[in-house]
């Protein structure tokens, strides 16, 4: 127990029992090997549904012109696994998981997916505990440290499809993606695109065209965000 008090701790939780806790932190393989007749898939569950009620009262606020599809797109990308898991490591969950031997030795306790559903487990607990107000903070909290502009999550999903919609409503034209060179070994080839709309223009590069237009159109919606204000 005295891990679970030191977790319970560093997450500000009020003195008490920290039952709901524990069980947040035991994986089903854990519960097998030693017998234990719960494990944190049903909080995991609560958790997920307290997190989708948080980000989507916080974004309907957060950005008020923004149209439903886009702010569905943005909770999705907040929600998803590499976030919740990229949380769940700076929060340090992994080392306070109760896990089964074989899962351990693999690096369950470090697998996104693993680390995505531990955080959602920890919010039902973290519910539960200390209830809805101190779980709203608690998350945001979180997201403004690591995500302090959701809505450049909507770059991330599909550049291209972000910039012709753009492009689209600013310029009632599309974007124009034009192949400048391509260079480097057979094997390893390197691409560079260039991107026009309107009369701006920016350049990306990968390993292939198609990965070569979308950070073009990536660093597009970047500099239309500087100029104007919106991606």
């Amino acid at each position: 127990m005295e891990r679970i008090s030191e977790l319970a701790k560093r997450l500000g939780l009020p003195e008490q029992s920290h039952d709901r806790l524990r069980e947040a932190l035991t994986h089903r393989t854990y519960a097998v090997e030693h017998a234990i007749s719960y494990d944190n898939q049903r909080l995991e569950f609560l958790g997920d549904a307290v997190l989708e009620i948080i980000h989507t009262d916080y974004l309907f606020h957060l950005y008020p012109g923004l149209p439903e599809g886009d702010l569905t797109k943005i909770r999705s990308a907040l929600a998803c696994e590499s976030m919740l898991a990229k949380i769940a490591r700076k929060l340090q969950l992994g080392k306070y998981l109760l896990i089964g031997k074989g899962e351990a030795v693999s690096g369950g306790n470090d697998r996104d997916s693993t680390l995505a559903d531990l955080f959602e487990a920890v919010l039902g607990a973290v519910y539960l505990e200390a209830g809805f107000d101190f779980a709203r903070d608690f998350v945001l909290q979180l997201f403004n440290k690591y995500c302090p502009d959701p809505q450049e999550q909507l770059l991330s999903l599909n550049p291209k499809g972000r910039l012709q919609e753009l492009s689209q409503r600013r310029w009632g034209c599309v974007p124009s993606y034009i192949l400048l060179r391509q260079s480097g070994l057979q094997h390893l080839p390197v691409f560079e695109v260039e991107v026009r709309v309107a009369h701006l223009v920016t350049i990306g590069s990968g390993g292939s065209r198609k990965l070569a237009e979308i950070a073009a159109a990536h660093a597009m919606c970047n500099h239309l965000k500087k100029l104007y204000g919106e991606i």
